[in-house]
């Protein structure tokens, strides 16, 4: 495998000073230099945005594009629109979504998982319909009717009534994962899929005004992080069968689905303590169930618990049933979550002992994590934190984690408890 040949400069980094990762100045910087990686070779002007970065910034495949991907970067630039105010990024919202309509949908209402794009003409890949892929769609028709696309309004419509038909399962109250470009829908049942569609409920409400997303995403929060925990040792487990009963093998000893892995991961169960006190944050105070709050202590405390790596420091990726370490990789995208997680948590409860992890987890982000020549956030490293690769950016990433981390901070620090 290559290795970067920077990364030799992680000692000298540490002997820098560290910035004051509180700081809400230090949090839009650190958004600014992100999207500073991606700006000069992001947008394909024909057509979409390029996906796939090697560290240095440069695109090692011009064709190939996948929903995810086009999805996220819709959502990057309306968010750097709402809080940097420069009118490209309204452009490149507008430009996302109109790849989203020509090149992603299908006739049928469904989105194309992944396709190869020529400059004129898509070539569907993978014409599978999955749930995770359709939150995600849903997500950024929300930012962008956010950014001032008007007619973003009636596509999200278009997609929540499209994911009601096909995928819902009212008597679970989750959505299935995923049916073939047919419509069947498999076997399969995934929380990831529903924590996100959680997530866009709350931007398609934030954006609309409609209570029927707050009301989905409550739902959804409730089914995964009651219900279906209780089935699973009180934590969130990843895989299910058609009934929605965990399904303790799926996977086991493939750590190459992105989108599935095994065990108990760190990353999701900080992911839903932070949606479940957004979700508390939105819901009129006569409504807001007590629970929320601790149900989100318990899946971060536990995740510190047991995902906090004491040799190395930071966040191994997953852990199984009996505690113990599945998967000792130190991705991204978690160490994002939860420091955004545990600031949410510091305001809402006021202890200080989770400003003490955001401090932690952004110190071994900081020196092992962020790419201080290139910019961006690498997105895998090893137990000891060896550089494994030199994709910065492949299918999914964009840095949608981190830099909706640094905004998710920004939001708790403006909030009333915070003053």
């Amino acid at each position: 495998m290559s290795t970067p040949s920077h990364d030799g400069r992680a000692a000298a980094r540490v002997a820098q000073p560290l910035p004051v990762f509180r700081s809400p100045e230090f949090l839009r910087a650190h958004v600014q230099q992100t999207l500073g990686f991606y700006a000069p070779h992001e947008i394909d002007s024909s057509g979409g945005f390029f996906q796939y970065f090697k560290d240095d910034g440069s695109v090692y495949d011009r064709r190939s594009r996948h929903l995810v991907s086009s999805t996220r970067f819709v959502f990057n630039h309306a968010m750097a629109l709402r809080h940097f105010g420069d009118p490209a990024h309204r452009d490149a919202v507008a430009h996302g979504v109109r790849f989203l309509r020509q090149a992603h949908a299908k006739p049928d209402g469904g989105y194309a998982w992944t396709l190869e794009w020529d400059g004129e003409h898509a070539r569907v890949l993978d014409a599978t319909n999955h749930a995770y892929g359709l939150a995600f769609v849903l997500l950024a028709y929300a930012h962008a009717l956010r950014s001032g696309i008007e007619e973003s309004a009636a596509w999200l419509e278009e997609t929540f009534d499209l994911m009601e038909r096909r995928l819902w399962e009212p008597e679970h109250a989750l959505y299935a994962d995923e049916a073939d470009a047919q419509w069947r829908v498999g076997a399969y049942r995934g929380q990831n899929a529903n924590m996100h569609a959680c997530e866009a409920m709350l931007a398609a409400f934030d954006a609309t005004g409609h209570v029927r997303y707050l009301e989905r995403a409550e739902l959804l929060a409730d089914s995964v992080t009651q219900r279906l925990a209780q089935r699973a040792g009180g934590l969130v487990w990843e895989h299910y069968d058609a009934a929605w009963l965990p399904d303790w093998e799926y996977n086991r000893g493939d750590r190459s689905n992105i989108f599935r892995p095994w065990g108990y991961q760190t990353g999701h169960l900080t992911e839903w303590a932070k949606l479940l006190l957004m979700l508390e944050q939105r819901l009129p105070k006569p409504r807001r169930d007590p629970s929320l709050l601790a149900r989100a202590r318990h899946l971060f405390d536990t995740a510190m618990r047991h995902g906090w790596d004491a040799g190395h420091g930071g966040l191994v990726y997953g852990f199984a049933p009996d505690g113990q370490v599945y998967d000792a990789d130190k991705y991204f995208w978690v160490h994002a979550e939860s420091f955004a997680a545990a600031a949410a948590l510091a305001v809402r409860t006021g202890e200080d002992a989770y400003w003490d992890w955001y401090e932690r987890i952004w110190q071994v982000s900081w020196q092992h994590l962020v790419d201080h020549r290139y910019g961006a956030w690498f997105r895998i490293r090893g137990p000891a934190w060896e550089a494994l690769d030199d994709c910065k950016s492949p299918a999914g990433k964009t840095d949608y984690h981190t830099m909706g981390a640094c905004y998710e901070v920004l939001h708790w620090l403006d909030a009333p408890r915070a003053r």
